[in-house]
């Protein structure tokens, strides 16, 4: 049937969707100048941003570990789609109708039955979604769910507010329902919302309340759902769906489409255990709470909160809240193992007598929950108390015993201004009142990794093989501010860059990025978008084509577009002098070879040469100290 996505399509797209849109959804994005935006790299692990988008051009690229592309590539790297998949969905995105072109050349628009796998699934998970929140209303078993939630201070609107529903305990209804509307059989088995047995597919969730998981854009791709039936024959009180091609839940924080604004607004994160504590914390107003979906906070999920929370800021925190029991301090003592991945400030809030933010906002009120985590304590702190308390501080031995095993904790601190303070506060903790001896304890333990130390990270792949430039030379840097600017604001040197000629370029790189500038038509005539650039890359082959894509993302310090004007013509006009000052030199050289007597006429040419050129380069030196 359908083939290739129709050229025109394609381009629409690419022109329609908002870069910085399509990559703030999944990475907290701050300006970086002129039409530029910064943030930390999904793609590898950092600290300081590197990752930088430009709209303007449709392009982004990570200066840490080399990764770059459009919109399109984004998406396909971020969710690992192939290429139809992600134009599909950034088409929706843009309401743009995709047409096909097939081998023969015909234009059609493809059935909604063939459309790419991802975009299936997530229009199954919104038709059950759908479904099991007019389940929610109906008579009978609903009841209980409904019982469920008011029992847990959720009113109805909180149900609606978080698209909570029902599971109906008769076996098939969702799948009569998605049915009806063309899914087929693979695909109600590959989407996790149906069972296969000897008898054929069933309803995974039956006779359970259930919570739409959402990415970070919205869309719905898996549900969790609690057991409410003493006949219900799985025993788990929670059951999630299985990893889709739409869902990985090292990956998933229930609520952080809904946080994720604040979360950035506000630089901290708060990870709660449990859907009803996502729903207790926002209904009290902690709108930056998330949980896992069924598996315990891991490197994926402390990737995405440094994401959304940004740079290294001192600033941003981390909040844990668990349970009081011994689950929940195991489940604190594994995210203390994780505070080295993040650049914020990790802490802990357990509520008096270990109640949840759920409970405690039922038992105590919105401003309880509020309380909770406004009196959060150090990780650091949490992790060496909950140690020490293992122990019988009471006699000599337990007391260094308890030493000894919070001291690795002390020493794995980075910085050693809070080591050390630890370390005293670990003197008083244990009893030993002897600071010499706690702190040279401590000492012995901070040369060894100890729990929460750095991990080794993998070091993130070299950047593309492009044409060598070398940085350090000032020229170099001149030309390649130059290509930046043709690049980036085409029309800030429309009107002098066809004064250079492929020779104003020392570094082979430079010349050749220029070499596909010009084929593309030059600044004077590029389009605006990002169609520009992709008719620069058009004409820049592999090697060639990362040195544009970088020079396309590089910041430009200028602080306004009438000012990147004037910065942008005097920087060609110093280009343009500088080659005819060796022009100028050239020409000198080739008088001075010849015989004024014997080669009149050659030598009067050159000499009206040479005066033509000192001429040039007078006019180039005056427009780039005058600002061109």
């Amino acid at each position: 049937m359908a083939g290739r996505i129709h050229p025109d399509d394609l381009q629409a797209v690419k022109e329609r969707v908002r870069l910085d849109e399509v990559v703030g959804e999944q990475v907290t994005l701050r300006s970086g100048g002129v039409g530029s935006f910064k943030g930390l790299c999904p793609f590898h692990d950092e600290r300081t941003p590197s990752f930088t988008v430009r709209p303007a051009t449709g392009r982004w690229r990570c200066f840490g570990c080399g990764e770059s592309g459009d919109a399109i590539e984004f998406v396909m790297k971020i969710d690992g789609l192939g290429f139809a998949d992600a134009v599909e969905r950034l088409a929706q995105r843009a309401g743009i109708q995709l047409r096909y072109v097939d081998d023969g050349g015909r234009t059609a628009q493809r059935p909604a039955g063939n459309a790419g796998q991802r975009q299936r699934l997530l229009q199954m998970h919104e038709v059950a979604e759908e479904f099991y929140a007019r389940q929610l209303e109906a008579p009978g078993p609903a009841e209980t769910a409904r019982q469920f939630l008011a029992a847990r201070g959720f009113s109805r609107e909180d149900a609606a507010r978080f698209g909570v529903g029902f599971a109906p305990n008769t076996g098939d209804a969702l799948l009569r329902q998605l049915r009806a509307k063309g899914f087929g059989e693979e695909d109600l088995v590959t989407s996790g919302l149906a069972g296969q047995s000897q008898r054929g597919l069933y309803d995974r969730f039956r006779g359970r309340l259930v919570w739409p998981i959402r990415d970070v854009s919205g869309h719905t791709v898996a549900f969790g759902a609690r057991r409410l039936f003493d006949d219900d024959r799985i025993e788990a009180k929670y059951l999630n769906s299985p990893e889709t091609p739409v869902y990985k839940k090292s990956q998933a924080l229930y609520g952080l489409d809904l946080a994720k604004r604040e979360i950035s607004r506000t630089k901290r994160v708060v990870v709660v255990e449990g859907y009803t504590d996502v729903m207790a914390c926002h209904l009290a107003g902690v709108g930056t709470a998330v949980a896992t979906c069924g598996t315990a906070f891991g490197e994926e999920h402390a990737r995405i909160a440094q994401r959304m929370l940004g740079g290294a800021d001192v600033a941003a925190e981390v909040v844990f809240t668990f349970d009081g029991d011994a689950a929940g301090q195991k489940a604190a003592m594994k995210a203390y193992e994780l505070d080295q991945r993040f650049s914020a400030q990790t802490y802990v809030a357990v509520a008096p007598g270990g109640q949840d933010p759920c409970e405690l906002r039922l038992s105590a009120g919105d401003e309880a929950v509020r309380q909770l985590v406004d009196g959060r304590v150090p990780l650091f702190e949490f992790a060496i108390r909950s140690t020490i308390e293992r122990y019988d501080l009471d006699s000599e031995s337990g007391r260094l015993a308890a030493l000894d095993a919070a001291a690795p904790i002390i020493g794995a601190i980075r910085d050693r201004g809070l080591q050390q303070r630890y370390a005293i506060n670990l003197d008083r903790w244990t009893g030993f009142l002897d600071e010499r001896f706690v702190l040279d304890r401590v000492r012995r333990h901070s040369g060894g990794p100890g729990p929460g130390a750095p991990r080794p990270q993998a070091a993130p792949p070299p950047p593309p093989p492009r044409p060598s430039v070398d940085l350090n030379d000032p020229v170099a840097q001149l030309e390649r501010r130059v290509l930046s600017c043709a690049l980036q604001a085409p029309w800030s040197v429309a009107e002098v860059f066809d004064a250079l000629e492929a020779d104003a370029f020392g570094a082979p790189g430079h010349r050749a990025v220029h070499d596909a500038v010009v084929a593309a038509g030059g600044p004077a005539e590029a389009p605006q978008g990002p169609a520009w650039l992709t008719r620069v890359l058009d004409y820049a082959d592999g090697p060639v084509a990362s040195l544009v894509d970088e020079l396309a993302a590089v910041d430009l310090p200028v602080s306004s577009e009438e000012e990147l004007e004037r910065w942008g013509r005097s920087l060609v006009a110093a280009l343009a002098g500088q080659a005819a000052t060796r022009a100028v030199a050239d020409a000198r050289r080739a008088l001075m070879r010849l015989d004024p007597s014997s080669q009149a006429e050659e030598y009067q040419a050159a000499s009206a040469e040479l005066f033509r050129l000192e001429q040039a380069r007078r006019t180039w030196q005056e427009r780039a100290q005058g600002g061109a």
